[in-house]
């Protein structure tokens, strides 16, 4: 039985469930960035999805492109490019980070993990953010 493992509750804010995946708004208002987890029991890597679900996750990503985007314009910080990464080092369920970057960023041109803490949302810019990611996802 899936079940989100709790480092994603304590560092993100839930979206939409999509069909495949639990979608969260990672709590660093200093990217828009999106974290999709795949609703597979057990699963750590890519290879433990269905080809079906591969090419679901694939859809979902690009999804959650568009509503990083979507996060950025809101908030008046456009995205200049993607980062796409399934890391699972620290949080071994199988995720999906999907980062906004800007050459202005504090981590630019570096990662983005391990570079320094979280900066939380602030509640207006947060109810700004979740709304267009929502907005943007719901196209799906």
């Amino acid at each position: 039985m899936f079940a989100l493992d709790p480092a994603f509750v304590a560092t993100s804010h839930p979206l939409l469930g999509l069909p495949l995946c639990e979608s969260r708004l990672q709590d660093d208002a200093r990217y828009g960035w999106i974290v999709l987890i795949p609703r597979v029991a057990a699963a750590r890597e890519l290879e433990d999805l269905s080809q079906a679900d591969q090419g679901r996750l694939m859809a979902e990503i690009l999804a959650a492109g568009r509503a990083v985007r979507a996060i950025g314009a809101a908030l008046g910080r456009p995205v200049e490019k993607l980062n796409i990464g399934a890391l699972g080092n620290v949080t071994p369920q199988l995720h999906v980070h999907v980062v906004g970057r800007r050459t202005d960023d504090p981590a630019w041109p570096g990662p983005v993990w391990g570079h320094s803490a979280a900066v939380a949302y602030e509640p207006t810019a947060l109810t700004v953010a979740i709304q267009a990611a929502t907005g943007a996802l719901r196209t799906l």
